[in-house]
């Protein structure tokens, strides 16, 4: 029961992490900075 209960802890706050940057991907937020030069494709 403890794994189930840790296993879903983790899955809850990777779907906050994923969220947050689709969320800033969104609104425009680059999270390089927008130094496109030194980038290397973080925007598409």
């Amino acid at each position: 029961m403890g794994t189930f209960l840790v296993g879903c802890a983790v899955l809850g706050c990777v779907a906050f992490a994923v969220r947050s940057i689709v969320g800033n991907k969104k609104k425009g937020k680059a999270s390089c900075g927008g130094d496109c030069g030194s980038c290397k494709g973080c925007h598409f």
